[in-house]
């Protein structure tokens, strides 16, 4: 009886702990869950002290049609203020150094102040004198357009990934309002874009990317953007991550070229809008991404590039590999290159 009451006792303690156990663990993944879901900024009005606020009528914009590149920063920050990362500033460098004829937009969503951790980083990306950075609220910015009425509803607020579906939305939205070339932050401009129109790249022959997009005013760009636009309302999935970014322009894309397969989405059968292979703006794949990331495939990765437009370095799956300034490893030789003044006075680890 003894040994079965201590055999209890220790089952109990077991159960207790496994219990303080789950417990921990279910709140710290609802905080996790919670983080990544807060989207409370996007009903904020800005703040003094942040950033101006976008607004393309005004002269000193100098929005001009078709010759603008787009950043979106859909995350919602703190007390401690706007942040943007080295590795997001080299994207927008890179885009105006290799672009200088372009104007570079780089728009937030929250109206929080900025960071002393990215006043610097903003000041270096501000001697580019075509770099831009502004506030958008989302109310306002949908206001008056297909999505003003999605953007009400609570569909965006279901998501499982709001804030990322959020800049899928705002991707197609803003070249159906203005033109223009819209860039992930993750994405290196490597060569000049100026002269692209009505374009996307396949990430592979399965899958059209949504990573770099251009879409102008001609009568195509309108078609293309007017179907993106649809579909984003129409067909919005917050529980399917892919759905509302590539899924939308490979939809509008299989319906405007009449083709089934990539491969067959040709410029004469997509009435002038432009596919290029993945070799273009994703040489290498998001499966291999850590090509980016390791000495031993140097020579293979800068030979893998010699003739893409951008590199696009899969940020969700490689922001917590370290890269040293000092290092040369493909992303760092990329990097010093094409965006030298973030690269160059960024601590030890860019």
């Amino acid at each position: 009886m003894r040994r079965k009451l201590g055999f209890c006792f220790l089952c109990v303690i077991l159960l207790f702990i496994l219990m303080i156990s789950t417990v921990s663990d279910f709140i710290e993944y609802v905080s996790l869950l919670g983080d990544s879901k807060n989207i409370m900024c996007y009903e904020e009005a800005s703040i003094p002290g942040g950033l101006a606020d976008f607004n393309p009528e005004s002269a000193s914009e100098k929005l001009i049609t078709d010759r603008n590149i787009f950043f979106h920063e859909t995350s919602c920050f703190d007390d401690a203020g706007l942040i943007l990362n080295t590795r997001q500033a080299c994207a927008v460098e890179s885009a105006a150094k290799m672009n200088p004829n372009m104007n570079v937009y780089l728009l937030f969503v929250s109206p929080s102040k900025i960071s002393d951790q990215s006043r610097e980083i903003f000041n270096q990306l501000l001697t580019y004198p075509n770099i831009r950075i502004r506030h958008i609220n989302p109310k306002e910015y949908t206001r008056n357009t297909p999505l003003d009425t999605w953007y009400k509803t609570d569909a965006l607020k279901k998501s499982k990934w709001p804030r990322n579906h959020m800049s899928d939305a705002l991707r197609y939205l803003t070249l159906w309002k203005y033109g223009g070339i819209y860039l992930d932050l993750d994405v290196v401009v490597t060569t000049s874009l100026e002269g692209l129109r009505n374009f996307a790249g396949a990430e592979d022959w399965n899958h059209i990317a949504a990573g770099v997009m251009g879409l102008d005013m001609t009568e195509i760009g309108r078609r293309v953007a007017d179907t993106c636009i649809t579909d984003m309302k129409t067909n919005f999935r917050g529980d399917i991550w892919g759905n509302n970014g590539p899924g939308v322009i490979t939809r509008a894309l299989h319906k405007i070229c009449s083709a089934k397969y990539i491969r067959d989405m040709t410029t004469i059968r997509c009435h002038g809008f432009k596919v290029f292979s993945p070799s273009a703006f994703y040489p290498v794949h998001y499966k291999k991404w850590k090509m980016y990331f390791e000495t031993k495939h140097t020579n293979a990765t800068m030979k893998l590039i010699e003739k893409a437009m951008t590199i696009h370095v899969w940020n969700r799956l490689s922001k917590s590999k370290q890269v040293h300034v000092n290092s040369n490893v493909p992303y760092a030789i990329i990097a010093r290159k094409h965006c030298p003044k973030i690269f160059n006075n960024c601590s030890n680890i860019f």
